[in-house]
C-alpha cells in the first residue's frame, strides 16, 4: 500500500520541478576565451567536478592553445582562433576569459548579445569607459558579469569582514592598509605571451599599479559598503626600467573617505609574494597575514591574538569557478557591492584610472 502511494505521490510532482532539477544538476557547458593569461591554468588544472563541461577554447594564437591542449588533455577539435565563430558553434552558457585585460570588453561585446554568462580575471577593464560599456550590455542582456581576484576565495578575508562589521571589535574603520605583488612577473617565470600584455600599458592598463592595485580598490571598495572616495593619489616608479620599460613597477595609491583612509601598495619588487592586509578600527584592528592566518588586538592593554580561519570556519568559496556556477543557478545572488560584483568593480576601475592620472599628473585626483 505504502508503495503504491508514493507512485501515485511521484506522478502528481510537476513536470517543471523535475525540469528544473535535472537542469540545476546539468554542468554548465564552458568556454575559455584566451590562454595567454597565466591563471589559465586555474581552469584547465582544475578537477572535474561536475559543474562545467568544456566545450571551446579559443585563443588567436593557435600555437599557444594546442600546447594547452596538450599540456591539459582536452580536445584538440574544440579550439578556435575565431571568438564568435566558436560562440556560435559550440554554443556555451558560460565564458571565462583569460586573455589580456584590454580584450575583456570584447569577450563581453561577443558573448551578452548572446546570453552567455561572463567571469574575468582580475581587474574587469583598463578604462572606466571600456567598464562602462561592458556594464551596459550586461544589463541589457541580462548576463551575470564577474570579476575573479584571488583574494576573494581567502577565509581570512571573509572573517576580516566579519569581524569589522561587528562593530563592538574594532569600531568605525579608520586606515586600512594593503600589501599586493611578488619579485616581478618576469623574475618568478611568467611565460612571455603572458609578459608581452602585462608590461604593455594600452593591454594591461599599467604595470604593478593595475596588476596588484586592484587587489585593494576592490577589498577596500567592498569594505566600505561601495562608497565613493572623496579623493586618490598615487606614485609610481620604474625601480627597473631595465625589465619593464613602459609600465610601472612600483605603485603607491592612497584612497580616501569622509572617515577612513586606504593606502595601496602594489609592487613588482616584494622580496616574496605577498597579499596581506590590515585593517585599523577606533577600539582595535584585525591583520589578515595570508590566506588563513590572521592576528587580531581589541584593546590597548591587550596583546595580538593569533587566529588560523579555514573554509569550514567561515562561509567562502575556495574556488571561484564554484562560485560563479552557483551564482548562474540561482544559488547565490550578490549584493551591490560583493567582491566578484559588477559594481564594485567599475568602482575599482575608476580608482585605478584616477591614480593612473595622480601619477601622470603629480595631482590629487578629486571624486566629489
Amino acid at each position: 500500500m505504502k508503495v503504491l502511494q508514493l507512485f501515485w505521490l511521484c506522478l502528481l510532482i510537476p513536470v517543471s520541478f523535475i525540469d528544473a532539477q535535472n537542469s540545476l544538476n546539468k554542468p554548465i557547458r564552458l568556454a575559455v576565451a584566451g590562454v595567454s593569461h597565466g591563471h589559465a591554468s586555474f581552469i584547465f588544472g582544475r578537477k572535474t567536478v561536475g559543474d562545467f563541461e568544456l566545450s571551446g577554447v579559443y585563443d588567436i594564437n593557435e600555437k599557444l592553445a594546442l600546447a594547452h591542449a596538450k599540456r591539459y588533455g582536452f580536445s584538440e577539435k574544440i579550439i578556435f582562433t575565431n571568438l564568435e565563430q566558436m560562440l556560435d558553434k559550440v554554443k556555451p552558457e558560460a565564458v571565462v576569459a583569460f586573455g589580456s585585460i584590454y580584450d575583456h570588453m570584447a569577450v563581453v561585446e561577443a558573448c551578452a548579445p548572446r546570453g552567455i554568462h561572463v567571469m574575468v580575471e582580475k581587474p574587469l577593464a583598463t578604462t572606466p569607459e571600456q567598464a562602462l560599456r561592458m556594464q551596459t550590455l550586461a544589463k541589457k542582456y541580462n548576463i551575470h558579469l564577474l570579476t575573479d581576484y584571488e583574494t576573494s576565495w581567502y577565509p581570512s578575508t571573509v572573517k576580516s569582514f566579519q569581524l569589522v562589521n561587528d562593530s563592538n571589535y574594532v569600531g568605525s574603520v579608520r586606515k586600512v592598509v594593503i600589501h599586493d605583488g611578488h619579485k616581478g612577473p618576469k623574475e618568478i617565470g611568467c611565460s612571455k605571451e603572458f609578459l608581452d600584455w602585462l608590461t604593455d600599458p594600452v593591454l594591461n592598463g599599467g604595470g604593478a599599479l593595475f596588476d596588484f592595485g586592484c587587489y585593494g580598490a576592490n577589498l577596500m571598495t567592498f569594505l566600505m559598503k561601495g562608497q565613493t572616495p572623496l579623493t586618490v593619489s598615487a606614485v609610481t616608479q620604474q625601480i627597473k626600467p631595465d625589465i619593464y620599460p613602459k609600465v610601472d613597477d612600483e605603485a603607491t595609491i592612497i584612497v580616501t573617505y569622509p572617515t577612513a583612509q586606504c593606502i595601496i601598495q602594489a609592487s613588482w619588487n616584494w622580496p616574496f609574494n605577498r597579499k596581506d592586509m590590515e585593517i585599523y578600527g577606533v577600539k582595535g584592528y584585525v591583520k589578515a597575514l595570508n590566506n588563513k592566518q590572521m592576528v587580531v588586538r581589541t584593546a590597548e592593554n591587550t596583546p595580538e591574538a593569533a587566529l588560523n580561519v579555514t573554509a569550514r570556519d567561515v562561509n567562502v568559496y575556495e574556488d571561484p569557478f564554484a562560485y560563479f556556477a552557483d551564482v548562474i543557478k540561482g544559488k547565490i545572488k550578490m549584493t551591490s557591492f560583493d567582491l566578484y560584483s559588477l559594481e564594485n568593480n567599475i568602482m575599482v576601475v575608476k580608482i585605478l584610472d584616477a591614480a593612473r592620472e595622480s601619477a601622470k599628473t603629480g595631482k590629487v585626483v578629486k571624486f566629489q
